[in-house]
């Protein structure tokens, strides 16, 4: 996929027409991904830049807390160098003034309709629970069905948990194990434990049946949507 530079909008050039031909040309990748139904990275890169702008505009004073965390020290130190050049030139601080607006405004659209192809995906997903399920199911299987493919997908998971001094918050890391077959003799259940035959280091894992009503392409889009719905299933039943 296309990027951006971190600091696409004060680095190089500072000339409207220049960068809104950068962001534009951008823009017109991302939504060619979104047309195909492709959300990641697509969607998180663009909320990423979009966040970039608006903290610069509330707080251009203060780069090193404005920016967020995926900026490395370098980076921020490379802006601040930017900026001190052009922080006393009222001409560049108004173009950039009016990039960050028109950037702003030419994003807010497309980050609305990624928006809505995740929450068509995810309204599409179905999840079951296979068996019955253990008091702590933060590890454990789940099968992955894209639409109406018969080939499933088996992962194991791992959910986290890591707090901040406002609020808790789950992740959860996934490895890919295996596919096969749905059939008569191959169900979710005779799956379920074929897992506890081979991995003998769960005696007694959650598992997950998640499929999908409508084919996705799998790993831009129908997996990561899967992995959060997943984390908000079980934290709810939990």
């Amino acid at each position: 996929m296309k990027e951006l530079s971190k600091n696409w909008f004060i680095e190089g050039s500072i000339d409207f027409e220049y960068k809104k031909y950068i962001l534009l040309d951008y823009l017109q990748e991302i939504n060619r991904h979104f047309d195909k139904s492709r959300l990641y990275p697509n969607l998180t890169d663009l909320i990423f830049h979009f966040n970039n702008l608006l903290y610069f505009k509330k707080n251009k004073s203060m780069l090193e807390q404005a920016f967020p965390q995926r900026l490395t020290q370098a980076d921020i130190d490379a802006v601040k160098l930017t900026y001190q050049k052009i922080v006393n030139d009222d001409n560049s601080m108004k173009e950039i003034e009016l990039i960050i607006s028109f950037a702003l405004q030419k994003m807010g659209p497309s980050i609305q309709i990624g928006k809505e192809i995740y929450d068509f995906v995810e309204n599409s997903l179905n999840i079951f629970p296979v068996g019955i399920v253990p008091l702590m199911p933060y590890h454990g299987y789940f099968s992955l069905r894209n639409g109406k493919q018969r080939t499933h997908g088996i992962y194991e998971y791992r959910m986290t948990i890591f707090e901040n001094k406002d609020d808790k918050y789950r992740g959860i890391n996934i490895s890919f194990l295996d596919t096969y077959e749905e059939s008569i003799t191959k169900t979710p259940e005779a799956i379920k434990l074929d897992l506890i035959r081979r991995n003998k280091y769960m005696p007694n894992p959650a598992v997950y049946y998640v499929q999908s009503d409508i084919s996705f392409p799998l790993e831009q889009t129908l997996l990561p949507v899967a992995k959060r719905s997943l984390v908000k299933y079980i934290s709810n039943a939990a």
